[in-house]
């Protein structure tokens, strides 16, 4: 697999769109550290580690519905292995002029696109979510 992060948004994307309860991964700090902004931002109920049948460490992350309808209404991997984008502080994209959020890889971990600009800390765009 030559993109983890892009793996783990369109397992959660699936999971949304199917309504599972739940949605399986395999753990890595990044993508625990992205299940946590979605936690705490909203989009997704719960966020627990575990392991596989195998013994391999996964993450699980619990999905949210309002009224049956996923709160992840899109989410979307902004920069790829063959293409990475960064940008300044005042140049991060506004999702949804400010209803959703863009996660971005700074030099203090990731952290939301407001979080990014009160820090004045720009870096690579991972994805944004609405």
């Amino acid at each position: 697999m030559t993109d983890p992060i892009s793996d783990f948004l369109t397992r959660l994307r699936n999971a949304s769109k199917a309504g599972l309860a739940e949605c399986a991964s395999p753990h890595s700090t990044l993508k625990e550290s992205l299940a946590a902004i979605l936690k705490a931002e909203g989009f997704v109920r719960d966020v627990a580690t575990g392991a596989d049948e195998r013994g391999h460490k996964t993450i699980v992350v619990k999905m949210k519905y309002v009224d049956n309808a996923p709160v992840i209404t899109g989410l979307k991997r902004a920069s790829t292995p063959g293409r990475r984008m960064y940008y300044g502080y005042a140049d991060l994209p506004r999702v949804l002029n400010g209803l959703g959020i863009a996660i971005v890889s700074t030099s203090k971990g990731l952290m939301k696109d407001q979080d990014a600009r009160r820090h004045k800390l720009g870096g690579e765009l991972v994805c944004t979510v609405w």
